[in-house]
């Protein structure tokens, strides 16, 4: 059996491997059959992202998860959590490029349409969506941001009902907002797109399947992260934290 073209590792910043292994499935479903995505999930960590708490305590395991994979042979690397944690400084330790679904999702969200909306998890992440609007340079093309309040794993139960939430607020963003395409904020919705774009009439975004599309662009054209300046190499220091190590 051939050695795959490309290797790109996934990595779930919170510590579920249900939620790894639906990204996984996701992906591996858009990229080419000569693309091994391989499915990474925290081994330290909250076992969801839904506050600034949890993203900053989730990093040092993600960026242990990098720093065990460029010895793996990878090549790329998603950050499959819609907040991007972690994502400058996995650029610093990534050979390959690296990119986040929010980042991924919005780009692709411009390149159909002139505006899009998000619909995410709990209202509580709304702030930290907007940021990152403001940090891709979007703010004036997203016309509004939703939360379904559903928590991160309660997303595939029946009884939480959102896919039906989703749906109604993506008609909200399209018919009060009027944006041309939707975003979805969570790598917990990343089996939703179809679904939901059938129902909106609209593109509906994961950023998931975006960002690791992108990757593979990446790689395909031979491009990695400039290491020029800001994400060279970090400068090597002692870590006082037992058991963490780069």
């Amino acid at each position: 059996m051939p050695a795959p073209a490309r290797r790109i590792a996934l990595l779930n910043p919170n510590t579920t491997v249900a939620m790894t292994d639906k990204a996984v499935a996701c992906a591996r479903a858009v990229v080419d059959p000569s693309t091994e995505i391989v499915g990474v999930t925290n081994r330290t960590g909250p076992p969801s992202i839904e506050s600034h708490y949890d993203e900053a305590v989730a990093v040092p395991g993600l960026l242990a998860d990098v720093a065990r994979c460029e010895g793996d042979g990878i090549q790329g690397y998603v950050i499959a959590c819609f907040g991007d944690p972690g994502l400058d400084a996995a650029r610093e330790l990534a050979r390959g490029p690296v990119l986040g679904i929010a980042e991924a999702g919005m780009h692709a969200a411009t390149m159909v349409g002139r505006s899009f909306s998000i619909v995410t998890t709990l209202g509580r992440t709304i702030g930290q969506a907007e940021q990152l609007v403001a940090r891709y340079g979007y703010g004036a093309m997203c016309h509004s941001i939703y939360a379904c309040e559903v928590p991160v794993l309660e997303l595939d139960q029946p009884a939480s009902e959102a896919r039906k939430l989703v749906v109604e607020l993506c008609r909200r963003a399209v018919e009060v907002d009027q944006s041309d395409s939707i975003v979805l904020g969570c790598a917990g919705m990343a089996d939703f797109c179809t679904e939901v774009a059938d129902q909106v009439g609209v593109p509906v975004i994961d950023g998931v399947t975006a960002a690791v599309t992108f990757v593979e662009a990446l790689l395909r054209l031979g491009l990695q992260t400039s290491t020029r300046s800001e994400y060279a190499s970090p400068p090597a220091k002692d870590l006082h934290r037992p058991g963490f190590s780069l």
